[in-house]
């Protein structure tokens, strides 16, 4: 177990280099999807709009209190963009 706990630390230290601290990033987080949930159309979305919105909220989240050089962060924020899109292409 101890290996286990030696594992998470390195690799929670690592996020917490790129992404900043993880305290501060959730409060953007939260603010971003909860100023999202406000609107009018929110309710208007499908399931996977909404999962998408909030992952994306996630990631830019990530950008503003981290590094906005992690090309992942970007290529996840398209990733998500692009299966809602192929849902509504799909009908």
């Amino acid at each position: 177990m101890q290996h286990l706990k030696v594992n998470l630390q390195a690799i929670t230290d690592e996020r917490g280099v790129e992404y900043g601290d993880f305290t501060h990033q959730g409060i953007i987080a939260q603010d971003l999807k909860e100023y999202m949930r406000e609107q009018d159309g929110w309710k208007r979305l499908k399931s996977h709009q909404k999962e998408s919105l909030d992952m994306i909220m996630h990631k830019v989240s990530r950008i503003l209190n981290g590094n906005p050089e992690n090309r992942d962060s970007w290529v996840d924020i398209a990733g998500y963009a692009q299966i809602s899109a192929e849902r509504i292409l799909d009908r």
